[in-house]
C-alpha cells in the first residue's frame, strides 16, 4: 500500500496570492495535481491545507481524497510532512510527497515512482534530469517514519534527501519541465505557457 500526499498548505508570501487556487485552464493549480494524483496507482491520497484551509477544500470537493488540515502551517513544511506521516493510513508502506505548485507532473512519473519502488524496495524513490532532482519523492515508511516525525523547519523532507544520497534510486528524465513550481507571478506565466502547450500537444 502506497499513499500520495499532496503539500498545499503554504502562504505563498512571495506570490502575492494563493498560488494553489491560480487558475490554468479554469481550473485551480491544486485541482489539476489532485486530480492527477487520485488517477495515479495510490490506495489513498491526503492532501495538507493550513493557509487559505477553506477555499482549498471547497475546490477539491468531490475528489477521492481526504484532506487533514494542519494548524501549524505557519511553522514551516516539516510540520504538514509530520501531519502526513500521522495521517497515512498504518498499513501503508511507503508515502510520496507532491506540491501543489506542480501541475506538470503526470500519471506516468507517478507511477513509475511508485512502480520502482515496489520492484526494488528502495529506501528513496525520487525523479531527476540532466542531474536536477525533482519531485514527486517517494519514501519507505519502515525506515523514514521516524525520521520524517522529526523534521523541523521549511526544509520538509529535503534536509533527510541531503543526509542519505545512497539510499535513493533516481528515475533519469529527459524533459526536467514538470519540475517547474510556482512561486512568483513570473514564474506563473510561464507555468501558463508550458500548460497550454501540453494541452495544445
Amino acid at each position: 500500500m502506497v499513499t500520495g500526499v499532496i503539500l498545499a498548505a503554504g502562504q505563498a508570501g512571495r506570490m502575492g496570492q494563493p498560488k494553489q487556487l491560480l487558475s490554468l485552464g479554469g481550473k485551480p493549480m491544486v485541482w489539476h495535481v489532485a486530480s492527477t494524483v487520485c488517477q495515479a496507482n495510490f490506495h489513498e491520497v491526503i492532501v495538507i491545507t493550513g493557509a487559505y484551509g477553506d477555499e482549498v477544500t471547497q475546490v477539491l470537493n468531490g475528489l477521492p481524497l481526504r484532506i487533514i488540515y494542519n494548524k501549524q502551517w505557519a511553522d514551516g513544511q516539516s510540520t504538514s510532512v509530520k501531519k502526513a506521516i500521522q495521517s497515512v493510513n498504518p498499513k501503508s508502506q511507503a508515502v510520496v510527497f507532491l506540491l501543489a505548485d506542480q501541475p506538470l507532473v503526470d500519471t506516468v512519473l507517478i507511477n513509475e515512482v511508485i512502480a520502482t519502488y515496489q520492484a526494488t524496495k528502495s529506501r528513496i524513490v525520487m525523479p531527476r534530469a540532466q542531474n536536477r532532482p525533482g519531485n514527486p519523492v517517494l519514501f519507505d515508511l519502515k525506515v523514514w517514519r521516524s525520521a520524517l516525525l522529526q523534521l523541523s523547519g521549511d526544509e520538509g523532507a529535503r534536509q533527510i534527501i541531503r543526509k542519505n544520497q545512497g539510499d535513493i534510486q533516481y528515475i533519469e528524465r529527459l524533459n526536467e519541465e514538470m519540475f517547474l513550481d510556482v512561486d512568483t507571478p513570473a514564474e506563473f506565466e510561464i507555468m501558463k505557457k508550458k500548460w497550454q502547450i501540453l494541452k495544445d500537444s
